[in-house]
């Protein structure tokens, strides 16, 4: 293994890293782990001026074109790397998962390969590439540990994902995430709390339950109540304020969890349901477990509990062999069920899945002017939903890098408890000093716009919170990995320690 460079004091400098991360929010949480294992090796967040000494690409293989913007980027880094031989270029994720050594034959200046299954491998695999002098290759077949006994270097002050599963059991025809994270696997719900209780120790307000299918938790330990039972738990733990989670399966989600969310106070009355189609022939294609006078019904019940539910959902619009009247189905259901927001997609092949090879695959141009439609009917419905808000009382917590123009409209920017975004005026006889990222503000909404709220007059309460203290100072959490393989709920027996301050 080469030295590491020196200082003019004599001392081993750190090597600069820089994460880039693509896709869902399961990626976002695995850079968090990548991030976390770099600074225990002794590496450092680059400046983002100077070229760093490692990049690493977190990559995702459902969005359209996912290998034509990786390989893309790879050949833009090709003269960095030949200015700088020693950088490491690495590439893991899951679209590492499915082309695998072909990454190296394509760009043969990358340093290491590496696959959803052990993210856990990148600082060896860097320190071996670097001592061999050739590319390293790793891909397993199944999970070689679970994220979470990985640290993590947490994004944000306030807010945190927290892994209930990985993987996923289902088997939908347009997916190919059941391919490349493989089966479910469960942590143990002392697992869970522990990682929550660090998280809040760490003055983090808000936490987000994270799985592919998160309300199918514990069907490997074979308790169909589960998810429910641990939204409970996170309501006995002290300090923790807003519990959030995604993304769950209709089929799956059931009536102990709505009662759940309605019962803790501090589990948000907001709910992502993905619905992908209100056609029920288009959902037998895409084999999901439901159809959609269920899926309304179910709405229906989780609205009886939570009358302030927001309900966001996504859809897929020109699935093979979608018709006029399959997609009319879908705009009836959006109609009816009245979401705040939708994340619509357009269908797109996505190699390895049974949908690639179906028939009855739609001209772009009818796909594109069925995503218009759609659009414009959501659009509508969100900007009806948001305009009841106003004048309406809303606790915020202040959010770093929401709103692109908060800068020239002197405005700040918070999320809702029912996850709504809104863009608010930092002022007021009852401002303590000044607003910070993480703080919590009540104010009164003044406009309502299709995919935001604006409230302008003076706030009603600001509270200043550790996490406003971290953003300020800007430092983040950093949590070892948890592994406490417990079986029940409640306080887990063994709390790690918190680390002392937010390292950065």
């Amino acid at each position: 293994m080469e030295p590491r460079p020196r200082t003019l004091e004599g001392e081993m400098s750190a090597r600069t890293y820089q994460i880039r991360t693509f896709g869902c929010q399961m990626n976002v949480h695995d850079s968090e782990r990548l991030a976390g294992q770099l600074e225990d090796a002794g590496y450092v967040p680059g400046d983002g001026e100077a070229t760093p000494d490692l990049i690493v690409f977190n990559t995702c293989a459902v969005r359209e074109n996912a290998d034509n913007k990786l390989y893309g980027t790879l050949g833009h880094l090709r003269p960095q790397k030949t200015a700088k031989p020693d950088m490491q270029i690495a590439v893991g994720g899951c679209l590492a998962q499915k082309d695998r050594g072909e990454i190296v034959k394509r760009a043969p200046w990358v340093d290491v390969v590496f696959g959803t299954h052990n993210i856990g491998s990148l600082p060896t695999l860097l320190e071996r590439a670097r001592h061999n002098a050739e590319a390293e290759v790793e891909i397993l077949e199944s999970l070689e540990t679970f994220p979470s006994t990985l640290p993590a270097k947490r994004d944000s002050a306030y807010a945190g994902w927290v892994s209930i599963s990985v993987g996923c059991n289902n088997t939908c025809t347009f997916c190919i995430v059941p391919a490349l994270r493989g089966k479910e696997r469960d942590r143990r719900p002392g697992e869970i709390l522990a990682e929550v209780e660090a998280l809040v120790a760490e003055g983090v307000l808000e936490v987000t339950l994270l799985g592919q299918n998160v309300n199918s938790y514990g069907v490997e330990f074979g308790d169909r109540l589960a998810f429910g039972k641990l939204l409970r738990a996170c309501g006995s733990v002290d300090g923790l304020e807003r519990v959030r989670f995604t993304s769950p399966h209709p089929a799956a989600f059931t009536e102990d969890v709505i009662d759940a969310m309605a019962e803790t106070p501090n589990v948000c009355h907001q709910l992502h349901m993905p619905l992908q189609s209100g056609s029920d022939r288009v959902l037998r294609e895409m084999k999901r477990s439901y159809r959609s006078a269920r899926y309304l019904k179910l709405l229906d019940r989780v609205r009886e509990s939570m009358p302030d539910a927001a309900i966001t959902t996504d859809i897929i619009v020109g699935f093979p062999g979608e018709t006029e009247e399959d997609f009319q189905a879908t705009l009836d259901v959006v109609a009816q069920a009245r979401f705040s927001s939708a994340f619509t997609f357009q269908y797109s092949i996505r190699p390895g899945t049974p949908a690639a090879e179906m028939d009855g695959q739609l001209p772009k141009e009818v796909v594109q002017e069925r995503y218009e439609r759609l659009v414009k009917l959501q659009n509508d419905i969100s900007w009806d939903e948001n305009k009841k808000i106003v004048g309406r009382r809303v606790e915020l917590l202040v959010a770093s890098g929401e709103g692109r123009k908060d800068t020239e409209t002197q405005r700040m920017s918070g999320r809702a408890r029912d996850g709504r975004l809104v863009h608010f005026t930092p002022t007021g006889p009852l401002v303590d000093r000044s607003v910070r990222p993480g703080d919590v503000v009540e104010t009164v909404v003044t406009y309502g716009a299709p995919h935001h709220l604006v409230a302008d007059g003076d706030l009603l309460s600001h509270r200043r919170t550790k996490a406003g203290d971290n953003s300020e100072a800007g430092l983040r959490p950093k949590t070892n990995g948890v592994t406490l393989g417990l079986p029940g709920f409640g306080a887990p027996a063994v709390t790690p320690e918190p680390v002392s301050g937010c390292a950065l």
